[in-house]
């Protein structure tokens, strides 16, 4: 069974935690040692704290595999998950009742889920989800003291703290060089655009016609719509139902003299 995760760090996180003095050597103390604390009993919770979740997992799937697992101990009012930095690997599970959420963390606390023993642990606060089904009447409250706890907090997150510093030293670094020349846009050539059911022809004599266009290419499956462009007469648009039938098309018609001299050129179209 994996141990019982730590709680996320906050300031108060180590309250009513008592270090012992540690020992000298050689010294004799004669006075008797005081009798320790008792210790504080677990404070128990509706919603469980877990960690050590694998990261490949897709949210969605984590999520729905979470809250089948622990459907059997109680109703699972809620499973809240997300893949930015602070919350990946981590999730909250919220119970009706802190009876089934405690009963959840004994039996299932080191199930190798997707192959990674959880550890898991009671939420210090109550959910949203919790608060809502069981204290209703403040759950505006609630809501609006959550709400501002993160307000408050936005700034002091060490992740944060470490992602402005490292864009403000970048933003320093920078303020004294040279600006970088923009790298013009190179566009593809049009012989390697990738497959896609619509054809693009150039270099089609003046004259051509829809009609025209229609005979040649109708002699390949699935043809779909010939577009000339009126203010252009030397291109056209061909459209096939699908990839496939467009390159067989493409292939066959490729450098085809329509007019006896002119070659068409045949190319994907750009999407």
């Amino acid at each position: 069974m994996a141990d019982l995760a730590a709680l996320p760090t906050s300031p108060d996180a180590m309250q009513g935690v008592i270090a012992a003095p540690a020992p000298v050597p050689g010294a004799m103390d004669s006075t008797p040692a005081e009798p320790a604390p008792p210790a504080e009993p677990e404070r128990i919770s509706e919603t469980l704290y877990i960690q050590n979740l694998n990261e490949k997992i897709r949210i969605p799937v984590l999520k729905a595999s979470l809250r089948g697992l622990f459907k059997s101990y109680g109703e699972v009012l809620d499973v809240v998950a997300h893949s930015n930095l602070r919350m990946r690997g981590q999730a909250f599970v919220s119970f009706d009742s802190a009876e089934a959420a405690k009963k959840a963390l004994k039996e299932v606390r080191g199930f190798p889920l997707y192959s990674k023993p959880m550890q898991i642990s009671f939420a210090r606060t109550r959910s949203d989800a919790v608060v809502k089904k069981l204290d209703s009447v403040h759950y505006e409250e609630h809501k609006a003291r959550r709400m501002e706890y993160k307000k408050s907090t936005r700034y002091t997150n060490p992740l944060k703290r470490k992602y402005r510093a490292r864009k403000m030293a970048a933003e320093m670094d920078g303020a004294g060089a040279a600006p970088v020349s923009k790298r013009p846009n190179v566009q593809m050539p049009d012989e390697y655009l990738p497959p896609n059911k619509i054809l693009f022809l150039q270099n089609l004599p003046e004259s051509v016609s829809k009609d025209q266009l229609m005979a040649l290419f109708s002699q390949y499956p699935n043809l779909h719509e010939v577009r000339l462009i009126p203010t252009k007469k030397d291109i056209a648009f061909v459209e096939y139902m699908d990839e496939g039938s467009a390159t067989v098309a493409k292939d066959a018609l490729h450098n085809y003299k329509l007019d006896g001299e002119n070659k068409i050129k045949i190319t994907f179209a750009r999407k």
